[in-house]
């Protein structure tokens, strides 16, 4: 008998220390977690739109520190920066022959103004981004260029490289060929008349000039009416402004791990948003995955590595964030980085980029995420903006891809709102990343530069 209560006595003693590394079981915990949600619903009830650079974005640094002390985590900290800063103003379309009629459209980050008046224009359809890279240089003078295109939805968002161009380098391409204003269709898949924002870059020495997303019912709205055969004039109203340098800034905050010769491992998200909606899916949603995940491996005990959540601000209107904190941070050891911006669906693959010596370290985490429906994949992981230096430098990276299949029915459009996330699916991320760190984090292998 008592042979048999000092085996149970050893047991007991020895599961909190198993489950301080064991994947499995923290893995499985962590499918009843409720930290993402409660962060997620924080920031975007108690912050709301977090636009980069302006005092919106400045409070989310304010109750992002507050709340991460109060998780538990050390040297939580604000590291600012500064940079240039663009605010929205009026917004709108109005049809005016041949068929008077107003359109839903936003502006692009970064897009000139009109007078306040309006302007005033014939438009000029062209059906890609490449029709207008061809049209002759002054052909557009005085005339809104308008570029459609037919994105489609994907599992993985493989299209919105191609198809995003139309935004991030059409209103320069328009500018160089002289034209007053650009519209483009709306880099999305969904069909509310909700426009989509986002950056657009006019390379100095080009004029910036007024540049705004249509909805895309809108844009086929508009399309028809071109489709008519006569001269479409419309009058654009757009008053954003560039307000001068403000201050943006990353939050970090660390779980120490017990070797700090082993590196970091990074976790990022990014704290900005656009304005139109409150954040949730991009990207709330991701630091609630990565903090959570974090906290879990520092509540089972000491991680071998130090696990890093990074924060990132102004990533929407540059990835500002990520290059100051690479520029910060380059000079400390980096054991891998990895990134949650892809909205709060489920972890379908698994994507690496570790050196030939880790690679059971790969096997190990493709092995604890196998029982949440998560793959392996074969593409090399890229670590997402804000560690996308890192990643380039050499260090190595994990990429756990979510399911983007309606992530573009809801990017930079007033939809990004906390009723869109599925709590069932932002726990599903957060078990995948708590089993991919207490792997990596606990690794006996050096993980070192990534070939």
């Amino acid at each position: 008998m008592l042979k048999h209560l000092l085996a149970a006595t050893a047991l007991a003693t020895a599961l909190p220390a198993l489950a301080q590394t064991d994947p499995a079981a923290l893995r499985d915990a962590a499918l009843e977690d409720e930290i993402a949600w409660d962060i997620t619903e924080g920031i975007t009830t108690e912050v709301g739109p977090r636009l980069a650079g302006t005092q919106a974005e400045a409070r989310a640094r304010v109750w992002a520190v507050k709340k991460l002390t109060a998780l538990g985590f050390s040297n939580v900290r604000s590291e600012p920066f500064k940079m240039k800063t663009w605010v929205r103003g009026e917004e709108k379309l109005e049809v005016l022959a041949p068929f008077p009629q107003p359109l839903a459209l936003t502006a692009l980050g970064n897009s000139g103004a009109t007078h306040a008046t309006g302007l005033e224009a014939e438009i000029v359809y062209f059906p890609t981004l490449a029709a207008l890279e061809a049209a002759p240089a002054g052909s557009l003078k005085g005339k809104i260029a308008f570029v459609s295109h037919s994105m489609t939805r994907t599992q993985d968002g493989s299209q919105y490289g191609p198809f995003g161009a139309a935004r991030r380098s059409g209103p320069a391409t328009a500018s160089r060929k002289g034209a007053a204003g650009i519209l483009i269709r709306s880099i999305g898949t969904d069909y509310h008349r909700n426009p989509h924002t986002g950056g657009t870059g006019f390379p100095e020495g080009v004029t910036p000039i007024p540049a705004a997303a249509l909805s895309l019912p809108d844009a086929e709205q508009l399309e028809r009416i071109l489709k008519r055969g006569q001269p479409v004039k419309v009058r654009l109203t757009l008053t954003p402004k560039q307000v001068g340098t403000t201050e943006s800034g990353n939050v970090i905050a660390d779980v120490p791990g017990s070797d700090p010769a082993a590196g970091i491992v990074v976790v990022a998200c990014h704290l900005d948003s656009w304005d139109l909606g409150t954040g949730a899916f991009d990207d709330g949603a991701g630091c609630g995955i990565v903090a959570a995940a974090a906290k879990r491996i520092m509540d089972a005990g000491q991680p071998r590595r130090t696990i890093r959540v990074l924060w990132a601000g102004a990533e929407e209107v540059g990835v500002f964030g990520g290059a100051a904190y690479f520029a910060a941070h380059k000079g400390e050891k980096h054991a891998l980085a990895a990134e949650s911006d892809f909205g709060a669906d489920r972890v379908w693959r698994v994507d690496f980029k570790l050196p030939d010596t880790a690679n059971a370290v790969a096997d190990r985490v493709a092995t604890a995420l196998a029982p949440l429906g998560i793959a392996r994949g074969q593409q090399p992981a890229g670590g997402g903006a804000d560690v996308a230096a890192l990643v380039a430098s050499g260090v190595a990276g994990i990429d756990l891809q979510q399911d983007g299949s309606r992530y573009f029915d809801l990017h930079h459009t007033p939809d990004d709102t906390l009723d869109k996330i599925d709590p069932a699916q932002l726990r599903q991320n957060v078990a995948a990343w708590t089993a991919m760190l207490a792997v990596v984090a606990n690794a006996p292998e050096e993980l070192g530069a990534a070939q």
